[in-house]
């Protein structure tokens, strides 16, 4: 049971690692433009 539980978590901290989990705030710092394309809010 350890060994599943650990592996579940290794799993996870691997896939955050390379950016396959879903974070609902991505989009947070977007707006979108006129065309279409994801404009950086700040800059």
């Amino acid at each position: 049971m350890e060994l599943l539980l650990l592996s579940v978590f290794v799993v996870l901290a691997l896939a955050s690692a390379l950016g396959w989990a879903v974070d609902s705030r991505d989009g947070a710092d977007w707006s979108p433009s006129a065309d279409g394309f994801r404009v950086d809010r700040w800059h």
